[in-house]
């Protein structure tokens, strides 16, 4: 198989010519009904409709978190999303929001270029039609996306499903999308766990995440993750802006340093609101990255034990972290050695153009 040749569910893709070449012009499927049933352009004063929308989805999806509406203003306010043309809402006949869904192209592809759906329908309103038609658009909308581009590079379109939600994932299959990945989510336990502090390799110690070290963490995640499946480059802009939301602990996040350089690190994020939902009191591991030249030697071992000995100190009593099945790192087993349990999974559907 050629470089330009992928292989889908149901043959290949040739990607010789440009996405702008070989994806046909694509019109958007207007949205109507059922009775009682209102679609239009999302509008940037959504947000905490969608936030409230997303947290109802949780309940039935995934009952222990949900977007924060900080969330989706960060996500709003990135360069390369055009909200009104990017994303669509439905309302029932009292302007409450019952469904929403997005198409946002990743910027700056490499190797391939991603679009990801997100969103989804009020689990009142499912079984109505909303649902197919909304992926309809969703899909429509990410094909013009990725025709807007003349690059020689395969296209992938991205939707997640909960294993606990299958209706989901049934949709995502009649509509061509392909089940390609398989993410677990992981918790584990931090009071009585045996956390004692692990030995750094030679030269190596650990700080808090620290501004002076953004820069260096980026330039680590990017060379950690270019062979992880799913996984672009990210951005000067998105990532300074993830870093803003209120949500995200540089104090309990940590990198690892090689002299001056970054070669390990993670990330962690604290929503207060999905303590509730939980009924505990929890810490969420974001990113965790060892550039390849320092795998193998301890050191993510040693990340993770640090981070949660610093969980525990805070009074948090679980971490909380979602790993890729067949990660070619050996990731799942560095987190189980550690104590982490698999409590649910989530499914990536896929279309390549």
């Amino acid at each position: 198989m050629t470089d330009s040749l992928i292989e889908s569910g149901a043959g290949e893709i040739d990607a010789s010519r440009p996405l702008a070449a070989r994806i046909p012009a694509t019109t958007l499927p207007e949205l109507t009904g059922p009775t009682g049933v209102t679609w239009r352009a999302t509008r940037d004063d959504d947000v905490e409709s969608i936030a409230t929308l997303l947290s109802a989805m949780a309940e039935r999806d995934h009952p222990d978190w949900s977007e924060t509406a900080d969330e989706i203003a960060e996500t709003f306010g990135h360069s390369y999303v055009d909200v009104a043309r990017d994303s669509v809402v439905a309302e029932d006949a009292d302007g409450r929001m019952i469904a929403h869904g997005m198409a946002m192209r990743a910027p700056e592809p490499v190797d391939y270029a991603r679009v990801w759906l997100s969103g989804g329908v009020h689990p009142e309103h499912r079984g109505r039609g909303l649902g197919w038609q909304l992926l309809a658009w969703q899909t429509a909308r990410a094909e013009q996306l990725l025709a807007e581009l003349d690059l020689t590079i395969p296209g992938w379109v991205l939707s997640y499903a909960a294993d606990r939600s299958p209706e989901h994932g049934r949709l995502l299959e009649r509509a061509g999308y392909s089940p390609s990945r398989y993410f677990t989510t992981l918790h584990a336990e931090l009071a009585g766990a045996a956390l004692e502090p692990r030995d750094l390799p030679d030269g190596m110690r650990l700080e808090p995440w620290s501004p002076r070290f953004s820069e260096g963490a980026r330039a680590a995640k990017n060379a950690a993750f270019a062979d992880h499946w799913g996984s672009q480059p990210a951005t000067r802009e998105g990532w300074e802006s993830w870093q803003g939301l209120p949500t995200f602990r540089p104090e309990l996040s940590r990198v690892a340093l090689a002299g001056d350089e970054v070669v390990g690190f993670i990330t962690t994020d604290v929503n207060e609101e999905d303590w509730a939902r939980m009924g505990r009191s929890s810490g969420y591991i974001g990113l965790v990255g060892t550039v390849r030249e320092w795998r193998g030697k301890g050191l993510a071992s040693a990340l993770l034990v640090d981070v949660m000995r610093a969980y525990r100190a805070q009074g948090l009593e679980l971490a909380v972290l979602d790993v890729d099945t067949a990660n070619p790192t050996g990731a799942l087993g560095v987190y189980e050695r550690l104590g982490f349990a698999a409590v649910a999974r989530d499914v990536a559907y896929r279309r390549l153009y």
